[in-house]
């Protein structure tokens, strides 16, 4: 059993959030489970990146919602955590980011730890960041 931390985001348009994960940055589609009434909803969909996963879901006004406070990060005023995943070619990354329409906040640079990276903006305003810096190795 693998014990990592997978996280989950929520998007008003997940359908969408989806298909811009896959074409921006690469991420590969696992498992997409969609509401039996309305297939614009996504109940829990898993993306897969190389050997890590994060999980999309869409927005929904549920019971958990409500009591853990979650937000959008419109609704929050701005992102409140990013995300950073290592890749093999950062300005090959970037730019397949960047032809898919993700807003480029940062680089791609080198870095004064070590490596080169940059940052970028989904459709829906979560922040993501990559680069050839490891922090395992």
């Amino acid at each position: 059993m693998r014990h990592e931390i997978i996280p989950t985001l929520r998007y008003v348009d997940a359908p969408r959030a989806i298909d811009f994960l896959s074409a921006a940055f690469g991420f590969e589609r696992h498992a997409i489970y969609l509401d039996e009434h309305d297939p614009r909803i996504v109940q829990h969909a898993q993306l897969t990146w190389r050997d890590r996963m994060v999980m999309i879901s869409s927005v929904a006004d549920t019971d958990y919602a409500r009591a853990a406070r979650m937000k959008t990060v419109a609704e929050a005023g701005g992102a409140t955590m990013g995300l950073y995943l290592v890749v093999d070619d950062v300005d090959a990354h970037a730019g397949r980011a960047r032809a898919a329409g993700a807003e480029i906040l940062e680089g791609p640079n080198d870095k004064d730890y070590g490596g080169r990276g940059y940052s970028a903006r989904d459709p829906e305003g979560n922040v993501w960041s990559f680069g050839s810096y490891d922090p395992w190795a």
